[in-house]
């Protein structure tokens, strides 16, 4: 499938809050994420990085048209620029100005392992409200 087929599948968000927070939440989610981005930034993509690689542990992924590239170049990828990664028929889509990743067309499986993982990194997996 093509990326921008994916695009516009059902996708679930990989994120460090448990939830999407609600339009009429109180506190405030924008200081805090302001935060995260500028003081977190590197442990929060450091997280996204190791899902990503401990995931191609166990399924095959695809950069840039590359079959399970190295490692190295997965993590600079992840860091440096907007990256798109397949995983078979899903699609991982990580910004590097975002605190999450989303993921797009995930069979139950998939999911499960991602969520799996992320859990391990601190990290938790949930669909929006739209």
């Amino acid at each position: 499938m093509k990326t921008e087929k994916l695009l516009k599948k059902a996708y679930w968000i990989i994120d460090i809050l448990p939830m999407q927070v609600p339009k009429d939440s109180p506190g405030q989610y924008f200081a805090v994420e302001k935060y995260f981005l500028k003081e977190q930034t590197a442990v929060i993509r450091q997280k996204h990085i190791n899902l990503v690689l401990k995931l191609n542990c166990y399924r095959d992924i695809e950069l840039d048209g590359e079959k399970n590239p190295n490692p190295v170049r997965i993590s600079e990828a992840i860091r440096e620029r907007e990256t798109y990664i397949m995983i078979g028929e899903a699609l991982i889509l990580s910004e590097p100005d975002d605190a999450y990743m989303t993921i797009f067309n995930p069979d139950q499986e998939l999911l499960g392992l991602v969520r799996d993982i992320a859990s391990a990194e601190g990290l938790f997996v949930w669909k929006p409200q739209d």
